[in-house]
C-alpha cells in the first residue's frame, strides 16, 4: 500500500476544494508542474491528478498542464475528472498517462466503458464517489440511484484495473478516513482499490494498516499534505512497516 499525493487542477493551478465545491477553492501552488516535480523528488510512487474544470464540464482548460506534468516527471500518473468520451481516453493514453479514472462515463454508458477497458487492459479505474452511499457524478453535483455494490457488480469481471473510492462528505475536510466504509467496500471486490476522502493524520495511516487487504493499493493524500499534517516520507515509512 502506497500514499498517492493529489494535484487537483483548476485554471491551471494546484488547488484544494472542500467536499468538491467550487466556491471553496484555495490555491496551494501556481505551478502544478513544480508541485509534481516536488512530489517526485520526495520519492512518491505515483501521482493522483484531478482535472476539476473538466469535471465541471470544461474539458480543455488544464489539458496542457497535464501534458506538461507528464513530460516533467517519470513516475506513473493516474488522472481523473471529466473523462467522458472515448476520444478523451485515447488522447490521454497517447500522451503516456499511465492510468485513467472514469466516473460519470462509467455510470452512464456501461457497455462502452467495458469495451474500452478491454482495449486498455489494466489501465482504467472506475470512480466510486460516494455521498450517503450513493454514487455521485458530474463533479459530484448529481446523485445517482446506484450504490458502490451496483457499480462493482457491473465491472468486476471486466478488464478494468480497479476502483477509486472517495468519501465526498470528507474530501478536503481533514475529518479522518471512514475506515468502516472502506472495509465494507474492500470486501465487495477482488480488484485493486485506491481510497481517499478525509485523510488527516498519521492515525489514519495506522487505521488503514489495521484493515489492510492485498487489494488495497493505496490512499490519496491531498489537503493533509498541503497543510503539513502528513509528511510523505514518514507516511510511506509507516505503510512499509518501517515505523
Amino acid at each position: 500500500m502506497n500514499i498517492f499525493p493529489a494535484i487537483d487542477l483548476k485554471d491551471n493551478k494546484c488547488v484544494r476544494l472542500e467536499k468538491g465545491k467550487k466556491e471553496t477553492t484555495k490555491v496551494f501552488n501556481e505551478s502544478p508542474v513544480d508541485q509534481a516535480i516536488y512530489f517526485e523528488q520526495l520519492g512518491c510512487k505515483k501521482l493522483h491528478i484531478v482535472d476539476l474544470d473538466a469535471a465541471f464540464g470544461k474539458r480543455d482548460i488544464n489539458t496542457k498542464s497535464i501534458i506538461d506534468i507528464r513530460k516533467a516527471v517519470k513516475i506513473p500518473i493516474q488522472l481523473g475528472g471529466g473523462i467522458r468520451k472515448p476520444d478523451d481516453i485515447k488522447m490521454f493514453f497517447d500522451h503516456n498517462i499511465d492510468h485513467l479514472i472514469i466516473g460519470s462515463f462509467a455510470v452512464n454508458d456501461f457497455e462502452k466503458v467495458i469495451e474500452i477497458s478491454s482495449l486498455f487492459e489494466n489501465k482504467i479505474y472506475i470512480s466510486l464517489d460516494i455521498l450517503n452511499n450513493k454514487i455521485m457524478i458530474k463533479g459530484w453535483e448529481h446523485e445517482t440511484s446506484y450504490e458502490p455494490k451496483d457499480i462493482i457488480k457491473i465491472y468486476e469481471k471486466t478488464k478494468i484495473r480497479g476502483y477509486v473510492l472517495t468519501d465526498v462528505s470528507r474530501d478536503g475536510m481533514l475529518s479522518g478516513l471512514d475506515t468502516k466504509i472502506i472495509k465494507e467496500n474492500l470486501k465487495l471486490s477482488e480488484k485493486k482499490f485506491i481510497v481517499g476522502g478525509g485523510l488527516t493524520s498519521y492515525e489514519d495511516i495506522f487505521k488503514l494498516k489495521k484493515i489492510y487487504t492485498t487489494n488495497l493499493e493505496g490512499v490519496i493524500a491531498g489537503k493533509s499534505i498541503y497543510v503539513g499534517n502528513i509528511e510523505i516520507k514518514k507516511a510511506e515509512s509507516i505503510l512499509s512497516n518501517n515505523a
